[in-house]
């Protein structure tokens, strides 16, 4: 159960590198003053990848959970 362990964790971190992308992402944006319908276009992708990291950390975060659990 200890792999299960250390699989969530990385599965878990990845998520949250994901999360890190999407901020740095969003500032970039803002940063870059586009047209309004250009950045909610490009806003729209990153609340879709948002969404994604935080179900793909939240699956590792039950992972380790699980794993600790069941050790």
């Amino acid at each position: 159960m200890q792999n299960l362990v250390w699989i969530g964790a990385a599965i878990s971190l990845s998520g949250v590198l994901a999360l890190m992308w999407c901020i740095f992402y969003v500032l970039k944006l803002r940063r870059a003053e586009l047209d309004e319908t250009t950045m909610r276009a490009r806003m729209q992708k990153a609340v879709i990848i948002n969404f994604a990291a935080l179900a793909v950390s939240t699956v590792g975060l039950m992972m380790v959970v699980v794993g600790i659990f069941l050790s």
